[in-house]
C-alpha cells in the first residue's frame, strides 16, 4: 500500500495499543487543536491518536505537548494538499497493522464524543462508517449558508447520482474506514492523482460503487459562535476545484485503471 506514499517523517511515542487509530489531520491549528486533544484523552484508551501535520509554524504540534495528551504518533508530510495528508495517515496505520482508522479534522469543530460510535461500527463489520451532522440526532451550528447549501443541494445530489447511495454529510470527514476496504485493489487510496480534495470524495463514491458496507451515525460538527470560519477551503476558487474534483471523480476519472 506504501508504494506510491508521499515522504513524511515519522515521531512515535509508544508502540500500538488498539485495533484501530484516529488520525487527525493539522496546519497551523493553534489552540483549536490543543482544546480537541484535551477533549479527546477520555477516549484514547479505544483508539491510538495520530497527528499528521503539514508542518506547522505555530508550535501547537511541539512534541513535549503531545506527549503529554497521549498522542501515539505525530506524521510530519512535506508536501501540501488534504488528500496527501490523509493518504500519509492511511499508509502508516496499514504499516501499523491497525485493522481501521477514524478520520478527521483538527480544527475543532467536530464532536469527539462520537468517537465510540465508529469504533462500534468498526466492530460490526462496516466498511465505510460516516459521519453526519444532517441526519437525525446530528447536530450542526453556525454552518456557514453557502456551505450548507452547497452540500445539501449540490454535492449530496450529485454523489447520490453517481454512486447509487445518499450520504446525507459527504463532505464530512469525521468518518471511519476499515483496512480491508483501504487495501482493496479497486481502491488504491495512495495514487498520486490525489492532492487537495479528490480522496475525500472518492473514497465515498468508491465504497458505495464497490458495494462495501456502509452506514451513517450522527455527529456534531459546530463552527465557532464568533463568527471565523476555521478551514482551508477559503474563496470561491477552492470551492469550485471542490465541486469539480467531485464530478471528476463520479466520472470515475479517480478510479484504478
Amino acid at each position: 500500500m506504501s508504494k506510491e506514499a508521499a515522504f513524511y517523517q515519522t515521531g512515535e511515542f509508544f508502540p500500538r495499543r488498539t485495533r484501530y487509530c484516529v488520525a487527525i489531520i493539522v496546519l497551523n491549528e493553534g489552540e483549536r487543536i490543543k482544546r480537541q486533544l484535551g477533549k479527546m484523552r477520555e477516549w484514547a484508551p479505544l483508539a491510538d491518536i495520530i497527528l499528521i501535520d503539514g508542518k506547522s509554524t505555530d508550535g501547537s504540534t511541539h512534541p513535549d505537548a503531545l506527549a503529554r495528551h497521549g498522542i501515539r504518533a505525530l506524521l510530519t508530510v512535506d508536501e501540501p494538499g488534504l488528500s496527501v495528508a490523509t493518504s500519509v495517515g492511511f499508509d502508516y496505520a496499514a504499516a501499523q497493522g491497525y485493522e481501521g482508522i477514524i478520520t478527521m479534522d483538527g480544527n475543532g469543530k467536530d464532536g469527539v464524543e462520537a468517537l465510540p460510535r465508529f469504533i462500534k461500527g468498526l466492530d460490526e463489520g462496516f466498511d465505510l462508517v460516516q459521519g453526519s451532522r444532517f441526519m437525525k440526532g446530528g447536530i450542526h451550528k453556525n454552518t456557514p449558508w453557502d456551505r450548507y447549501v452547497g452540500i445539501r443541494f449540490i454535492m449530496a445530489p450529485l454523489l447520490a447520482l453517481g454512486s447509487g447511495f445518499w450520504y446525507t454529510d459527504p463532505t464530512n470527514a469525521f468518518r471511519a474506514l476499515s483496512m480491508r476496504f483501504l487495501l482493496d485493489q479497486r481502491v488504491q487510496p495512495l495514487r498520486k492523482v490525489f492532492v487537495r480534495f479528490g480522496l475525500q470524495h472518492y473514497l465515498i463514491y468508491r465504497a458505495a460503487k464497490l458495494g462495501f458496507n456502509i452506514c451513517e451515525i450522527p455527529v456534531s460538527r459546530v463552527y465557532p459562535d464568533d463568527g471565523t470560519i476555521p478551514t482551508k477551503i477559503v474563496g470561491w476558487k477552492l470551492k469550485f476545484l471542490d465541486l469539480y474534483e467531485l464530478i471528476e471523480t463520479i466520472l470515475g476519472r479517480f478510479n484504478p485503471r
